[in-house]
């Protein structure tokens, strides 16, 4: 006979945000059940920590290519694509033991790893086990979006999860989709010393501010990145050597690309495979047969079955998945609301410069204040610890309301993504943009650019007429 489990929570799938929610819900004495499924989509071994590892090495061989500028002698480094492999499965190995199953049953959790499916609304199987729990969460992540393209089966290809499995050098890398993902991997291919292509079929970096998405897209072009925006593939060419791929511009033209590799880099969809959710009484979107239908606190149409993290549509980010993990915690625990404030969330792209926004972009404040909001930029070049370190590409820009209220921040130039986490923390706290003068920042360091920020807001203000009336009269005092 099965055993049956009765937890107060059952988390479908071990990536970051079912562990972030398992943790959290021992941390208040819930008892849990982690269904490790093996098909995790933002995984240690397919998300942000082998983009990172692989981005420190390209990037240190583009700086011994550029050495010239602090006074020493430029070397074309010979790259060894067998080691920069060794060195992200290094760091991976490193990181892995914070998530291992070993250390989350020390910590009372039940980890069993095994496919599972829904039997009933309120029984899961999992391997041989029954798990009745009180709430389910299913947090089964995601899998990379492969489209309906001509002969694309017929190719070799590459997704943004099967890559980092890759240990030779990609002589001419195509990338299918100008998303942050899809750049990160063609400044670091390119680092490398591959040659990279990439098509868009709209804008991009779409996802984040035009202005600071213009200054990183034109380094990358700068270092020799080719991105053909508003084009589409159409079709894949198999050839006895390398891969012929046919797009259309915008304008009805067409050309063929000579490729050796290619990546497929256009998003991600949720991965609910074998889990039987009609069982479940669990129903999709209607406009969107991808997605499921939710309701608010990240409840599916089975009151007891609540979703998060990409399975939920939320992005491939650690950050995310803690904050839907917060919002599920209260709710299956203690039937609580807790809104989910998706603004709160950064969105980091981790390029040269890297780019950073949290909260409105000068777009949304235009449609959501009118015209009761300003725009603060300030720019790297004016920063010293920029200026020595040679890294001058770039600007701060903060939206406010009228008061000076902190509305939104995106970020183009060195470390933005640390950056960014300052202005969310006073975007929760309602903190106005000149009251940052009381945040003293090391010197020189990146963060200076905050007061600048501060003297640009002062400047502004300054020429307001109702302060030069105010001064006027105050000039009439004793």
């Amino acid at each position: 006979m099965a055993d049956i489990l009765k937890p107060d929570l059952c988390i479908l799938g071990a990536g970051a945000p079912g562990i972030a929610l398992a943790m959290a819900a021992r941390e208040y004495g819930a008892s849990v059940v982690l269904i490790d499924l093996g098909v995790e989509g933002d995984s240690l071994r397919t998300g942000a920590v082998p983009s990172a590892a692989l981005a420190a090495a390209a990037a240190t061989a583009h700086t011994l290519r550029n050495a010239a500028a602090f006074g020493m002698g430029n070397g074309d480094p010979k790259v060894n694509f067998r080691g920069v492999y060794e060195h992200v499965q290094a760091t991976i190995a490193a990181i892995a033991p914070r998530d291992a199953a070993e250390r989350l049953r020390a910590l009372g959790i039940e980890v069993i790893a095994a496919p599972a499916a829904f039997i009933d609304k309120r029984t899961v199987k999992a391997g041989e086990t029954l798990i009745r729990a009180r709430r389910f969460v299913i947090a089964s992540g995601s899998k990379p979006v492969v489209p309906p393209i001509k002969n694309l089966g017929e190719v070799p290809f590459f997704t943004t999860d099967s890559i980092f499995a890759n240990a030779y050098k990609l002589s001419h890398l195509v990338i299918l989709g100008g998303g942050a993902s899809g750049l990160e991997f063609a400044q670091s291919c390119r680092h490398l010393g591959c040659e990279v292509t990439v098509v868009e079929a709209g804008s991009a970096l779409a996802e984040v501010d035009s202005e600071a998405a213009d200054i990183t897209l034109r380094r990358l072009r700068e270092e020799g990145v080719v991105i053909h925006e508003r084009s589409a593939v159409t079709e894949m060419m198999p050839r006895s050597q390398g891969i012929g791929v046919m797009i259309r511009h915008e304008d009805g033209t067409e050309a063929t690309l000579d490729a050796s590799h290619i990546l497929l880099a256009l998003g991600r969809t949720p991965n609910f495979g074998g889990l039987a959710l009609d069982k479940a009484g669990i129903r999709f979107d209607k406009g969107n047969a991808d997605r499921l239908l939710l309701r608010p606190k990240l409840l599916t149409s089975n009151g007891r079955v609540h979703v998060i993290g990409e399975a939920a549509g939320s992005p491939p980010s650690l950050p995310a998945a803690q904050h839907d993990a917060r919002v599920v915690l209260e709710s299956a625990l203690f039937n609580r609301t807790v809104k989910r404030a998706e603004t709160d969330i950064p969105v980091t792209v981790f390029t040269d410069p890297q780019l950073a926004q949290i909260g409105l972009t000068e777009a949304a404040a235009k449609l959501r204040l009118k015209s009761a909001y300003k725009v603060i930029r300030a720019s790297f070049a004016e920063n010293d610890r920029a200026i020595a370190t040679r890294r001058t590409v770039g600007i701060a820009k903060i939206v406010t309301d009228r008061h000076g209220v902190i509305q939104g921040a995106a970020i183009a130039g060195p470390e933005a993504g640390e950056l960014v986490a300052f202005f969310g923390v006073a975007m929760r706290h309602g903190i106005k943009l000149p009251d940052l003068a009381d945040a003293v920042a090391p010197y020189p360091s990146f963060a200076g650019i905050i007061g600048q920020l501060v003297e640009a807001w002062r400047q502004q203000a300054g020429a307001e007429p109702w302060r030069q009336r105010r001064l006027a009269l105050v000039r009439r005092l004793p």
